[in-house]
């Protein structure tokens, strides 16, 4: 455990601007994360759930083989160097990069709620993060939802998922697409309409995606997207990420509205 664990976690800081940012943000001594990047002690069960809960990952993943990690991560190990030979999908999305307009100004975290697809007459609260990379504007989203009702839930009792994408603003519209990173067997897209507003509090979309039923029937949802912050309390935030009743106080009057469906228009469904 305590070799992979440290592999995994130097995967993970990755992701960071440096492992004193990420012992900062947790809390945790520097000299003893150290020694949990060096395989040389296995943090406490308080502290591994802290650690879990600050990347979006569970407990156990944090123990796996790092290769099966970096599949569940969807990332390349560090050094690992790519084919040097063009790359046709890059080269097709080449000019929406160099088409699209500067994101800057949302990058941050954000509550994402929809209806959820998979359990419809729920709302699914998602946590996204925005960031720039290399001119590059990418997110990620996370999602949970109980497998069981009952209170007593442990860690195998919740599905679990991570989206990785790309977005882009192409005339007065951000557009999102991503993929299942631990599944490799969805993808979906977003079209949010922008905030002229010189600060952001909420954003309207549409998202279509599939599913994860049995039938997997493609589905499109309104979507809302809530500005937490630039810098936030990940924890906190990715405990409140599950399914929730419509009539739930943590879904106020403003985000049912605007998750309530249009009616067709000449067979479209719109919003405005």
């Amino acid at each position: 455990m305590a070799d992979n664990l440290g592999i995994n976690l130097k995967l993970l800081c990755g992701h960071y601007r440096s492992i004193a940012e990420v012992c900062r943000k947790l809390g945790i001594n520097r000299a003893q994360f150290n020694k949990y990047l060096g395989g040389q002690s296995r943090p406490t069960p308080y502290n591994l759930k802290r650690i879990g809960d600050f990347f979006g990952v569970e407990d156990y993943e944090l123990a796996l083989p790092p290769e099966q990690f970096t599949r569940l991560l969807g990332t390349r190990p560090a050094g690992q160097s790519g084919d040097t030979r063009s790359d046709p999908l890059m080269e097709l999305l080449a000019p929406l990069r160099d088409q699209s307009g500067n994101l800057s100004r949302y990058c941050g975290y954000y509550f994402e709620y929809s209806n959820c697809m998979s359990v419809p007459g729920t709302v699914l609260l998602s946590l996204v993060h925005l960031w720039e990379e290399d001119g590059n504007f990418l997110f990620e989203r996370q999602e949970r939802q109980e497998r069981s009702s009952s209170p007593d839930v442990h860690a195998e009792d919740w599905v679990r998922c991570r989206y990785l994408g790309a977005a882009f603003q192409l005339q007065d519209r951000l557009f999102l697409v991503d993929y299942e990173s631990l599944t490799l067997n969805e993808m979906s897209q977003t079209i949010l309409i922008p905030s002229y507003k010189s600060r952001i509090t909420r954003l309207n979309g549409l998202k279509t995606g599939v599913s994860s039923g049995d039938r997997r029937n493609p589905a499109c949802t309104r979507v809302v997207w809530e500005f937490l912050g630039p810098e936030i309390n990940r924890v906190a935030a990715y405990r409140q990420v599950k399914l929730y009743r419509p009539d739930d106080p943590r879904i106020d009057d403003d985000v049912r509205q605007r998750l309530d469906v249009a009616p067709l228009k000449n067979g479209l469904f719109e919003i405005e």
